[in-house]
């Protein structure tokens, strides 16, 4: 499920939504209102239930991996997920290295969403390997030695904060 020329997807558990209001996520790390959106390289990396932790990584010349915890790999199988297409022109790139796009108004989907289907064979039809580890934390570490392009989401949800692994609680 990708967006087409001129669009942009927001993935949603929810297939009820029919207007996209501003809103400060909870996980936010920016003050500002947005509506939130990726393009097709971003994309796979939302093919996953919401609260998922994953690490997706990419590069030239470097096969393309989603990583998830082992005890998310039911709720993968199981997710109902729903992609609202956008036009691109109602949203902004977001960052010096564009992760998503943003809209700061209200924004409606150009049509009903559309159920995304079994997200994991999504993956393989499209060339992605989904590696299914006991944690995240060595993985989302070799990643970032290695230079790759990537995106960590959800990663406190497995124990894991912008520095690393949070300390084991005694």
């Amino acid at each position: 499920m990708l967006p087409r020329r001129g669009e942009v997807l927001h993935f949603s558990e929810d297939p009820s939504i029919t207007r996209f209001e501003p809103h400060v996520a909870a996980t936010a790390q920016q003050p500002e209102a947005y509506v939130w959106a990726v393009d097709a390289t971003n994309s796979p990396c939302y093919w996953f239930p919401r609260h998922c932790p994953r690490v997706c990584s990419w590069d030239e010349g470097v096969p393309r991996i989603h990583a998830i915890e082992d005890r998310w790999l039911e709720a993968v199988r199981t997710t109902r997920l729903y992609a609202y297409r956008f036009a691109a022109d109602d949203f902004e790139p977001f960052g010096e290295r564009p992760h998503a796009h943003v809209a700061t108004r209200p924004v409606s989907p150009l049509a009903p969403p559309e159920e995304v289907g079994d997200l994991v064979r999504l993956h393989a039809e499209h060339g992605i390997e989904l590696l299914v580890l006991p944690a995240l934390g060595d993985h989302f570490a070799d990643v970032r030695a290695r230079g790759l392009e990537f995106s960590a989401i959800r990663m406190g949800n497995a124990g894991i904060g912008p520095a690393g692994p949070f300390p084991t609680r005694r």
